[in-house]
């Protein structure tokens, strides 16, 4: 028996391991999402929902609107807190919000937010000095920074709105408040962990450390994730129909769950995953007023913000490595012509642009 536990792990590790077992759940998380999506939209009255879509009034449209503007603000944040935390505070702010804004919107859209967004990182802040590590580092107090928002706000939603949960896990009221209490005390049993010395907060060993944000600072992380998801969560609400009403608290838990199981699955835009998940928690809303819903969130949320970093990263890698280097060579060809620089001095200059141009 001794020996059966440690040949298992090795086994687990040899033939499966945790990164097939993750592929593996997010492909049947997807599959089941679009079977019981197709199942769902099935005798969906396309007219229905195009007059759904009228029905929204505007002004809550530019509201939901204003209200994503300020969750993306919000979310710059992440990566600006993160670079403090490890120290790098030469990066400035706007390239801190150039970064968490592209990365999440072109990560979450494409899929494997992981991958996707750990290569625009570090795109973006390899010409600052940072390293691989150091990215990794800002992902991962990034998706810290995520998860305590989203277990502290949806542990609160669940403590006073225990069945709007049920509707989607099919829990008891009960379990799902019991869960909330143990969310709520695994962040206080967090923070007083951090509040046991430094060295307690050090995670990792040689090449890769990171120390965690002290209490304060924790509550702060959190404070952050929280406004994310409020923002979020009121812009969902105000797109909801207006018969039957629902209140803020239950909407944001389900929209929250919803949010998480899409983030699970790993699905490109969370397409399907989050939808269904929508769907099946809130049956008591006509199928075609939810997703005309859906579909108007989707635009502001998913669409508009892809094409905007698309286009920031796209305008970006041509400004640096054609317009840039294009500038330079002129400058140096018009200071070489005006004799100006020495010859010897001019081509030590264009071998530097040069060097800088293929560094990039």
């Amino acid at each position: 028996m001794h020996g059966l536990l440690p040949a298992l792990k090795r086994g687990f590790k040899r033939w499966i391991g945790w990164r097939r077992l993750g592929i593996a759940a997010s492909v049947f998380i997807i599959a089941f999402a679009i079977t019981t999506l197709v199942r769902t939209l099935k005798h969906i009255d396309t007219g229905v929902i195009l007059t759904a879509l009228t029905e929204i009034p505007r002004a809550n449209i530019g509201l939901a609107a204003i209200c994503v503007v300020f969750a993306f603000c919000t979310l710059t944040f992440y990566d600006f807190f993160a670079l403090r935390t490890i120290g790098k505070k030469h990066v400035p702010y706007r390239i801190a919000a150039l970064s968490s804004f592209t990365s999440y919107s072109i990560g979450h859209n494409i899929g494997a937010t992981v991958f996707t967004g750990g290569a625009i990182r570090f795109r973006i802040y390899s010409d600052y000095g940072l390293n691989a590590i150091d990215v990794a580092k800002i992902c991962f107090l990034s998706g810290l920074t995520f998860w305590l928002g989203n277990i502290f706000v949806l542990s609160i939603g669940m403590v006073i709105h225990p069945d709007a949960a049920s509707s989607m896990d099919q829990l008891p009221s009960s379990i799902n408040r019991l869960i909330a209490f143990g969310g709520l005390a695994s962040i206080g049993a967090y923070l007083v962990w951090l509040c046991m010395g430094e060295k307690r907060r050090e995670l990792g060993q040689k090449g890769w450390k990171v120390a965690l944000p002290s209490a304060p600072l924790t509550l702060v992380q959190i404070l952050i994730g929280v406004v994310d998801l409020g923002f979020c969560a009121t812009a969902m609400y105000l797109l909801m129909p207006a018969n039957p009403p629902i209140d803020f608290m239950s909407l944001a838990v389900v929209f929250i769950l919803a949010t998480l199981i899409g983030f699970a699955s790993h699905a490109p835009g969370s397409i399907g995953v989050f939808d269904v998940a929508m769907l099946v928690a809130l049956p008591e809303y006509g199928r075609e007023q939810l997703l005309a819903t859906l579909l108007v969130f989707r635009i502001l949320y998913f669409v508009i913000p892809f094409g905007l970093a698309i286009s920031i990263m796209g305008t970006r890698e041509l400004w640096m490595n054609v317009v840039k280097p294009w500038q330079e060579r002129r400058r140096l060809a018009e200071a070489c012509a005006q004799g100006n620089l020495p010859k010897q001095v001019a081509e030590m200059e264009r071998e530097r642009a040069l060097r800088q141009v293929s560094k990039r």
